[in-house]
């Protein structure tokens, strides 16, 4: 096999400093007895001072994240003793603007020259970045599972009181746990809303698609609402609430008849979100008796626990109407 000799001598200054500052690497230099630091254009840039400015050590010091800045002294005056390479990795503010900066350098006494250490800096903010995302989305994804299992759970345990046989309780699972699907799929960060993830009408449109399809024709339910975001959690709790009101005006109500039809609208106002539920064109409606069932149990706990709202119902004889109210707050998270 052939071997390369690779000529040393086209290592200039200059094409070292032009691969230097191509991959954004800052120079500097410390004086441990002065504390003098020289830096190159790169690294007063990075630091935000000023070019030509004599700089010392506890002048850069000012500009790192305060929460950082004991552990940054500390590591530069271990610095001395350490052997071998290092890197610390620490936050700077400039004006308003943080930046995630990463010290490297080479330490041990024996190794200075005129009592000077030298070592880079780099910028690595847009990693730090990347590192902080990926950390927020884990955990975000963690408390989604986990709140999700947790319902699932509370489910299974409802579903399994009103359910009259093993095959009606894992229909009605199924059918519950394929609501939650639905929402879940639609849960997704919105430009604009930091703290939304899906939209009402979308929500709602793709939780009652499937009834639209069981009546003589398609377009018998219309959802028109005004563009609001839903959080991630109230997603979940709202399509279970959606999915019981259609579940039960397919057995009951407007959805269980080919000609029946199903309006939902919605208004905001201030701190709070109505969404009003209107049924036409079913069997004749009768005001029910008693405490109703699991599914009646489990939308009202759920309004009150989970969105901070009320469900009521006006039982007219052409048509139930229920009106859901929610708290703006609550909605969004």
């Amino acid at each position: 096999m052939q071997t390369i000799q690779l000529d040393r001598s086209i290592w200039s200054e200059k094409h070292l400093r032009f691969a230097i500052e191509g991959a954004g690497v800052a120079l500097w230099a410390w004086n441990v007895d002065t504390d003098e630091l020289i830096l190159d254009e790169c690294a007063y840039d990075m630091w935000g001072v000023p070019r030509d400015t004599p700089v010392r050590f506890e002048d850069l010091s000012a500009h790192i994240h305060p929460a950082d800045r004991d552990r940054v002294r500390a590591a530069f005056a271990a610095s001395r003793a350490a052997i071998g390479q290092y890197e610390i990795d620490f936050r700077i503010l400039i004006g308003d603007e943080v930046r995630w900066v990463s010290a490297r350098g080479q330490g041990e006494d024996d190794g200075m020259v005129e009592r000077t250490m030298f070592g880079i800096f780099l910028n690595v903010t847009g990693r730090k970045q990347a590192e902080e995302s990926n950390e927020l989305l884990a955990g975000e994804m963690s408390h989604r599972v986990k709140n999700l299992l947790a319902i699932a759970s509370g489910l299974t345990s409802i579903t399994s009181r009103s359910a009259s046989s093993t095959e009606d309780m894992a229909k009605q699972l199924t059918n519950r746990l394929t609501a939650l699907g639905r929402a879940h799929d639609l849960v997704r960060p919105l430009p604009g809303h930091a703290k939304t993830d899906a939209l009402l009408g979308d929500l709602l449109s793709v939780l009652l698609a499937p009834y639209d399809d069981l009546g003589a024709f398609s377009g018998r339910i219309r959802v028109s609402v005004p563009r609001m975001g839903v959080g991630a959690a109230s997603a979940t709790t709202l399509s279970l609430v959606i999915h019981e009101l259609a579940t039960n005006s397919l057995k009951y109500g407007a959805l269980s008849c080919d000609t029946g039809t199903l309006d939902v609208s919605s208004t905001s106002h201030d701190d709070e979100v109505v969404v009003v539920w209107t049924e036409r064109g079913g069997p004749p409606v009768k005001t029910p008796t008693g405490q109703g069932g699991f599914g009646s149990k489990l939308i009202n706990r759920t309004m009150s626990m989970q969105l901070g709202g009320t469900l009521s119902c006006d039982w007219a004889e052409e048509g139930v109407i229920v009106t859901l109210k929610m708290n703006k707050e609550s909605l969004e998270r």
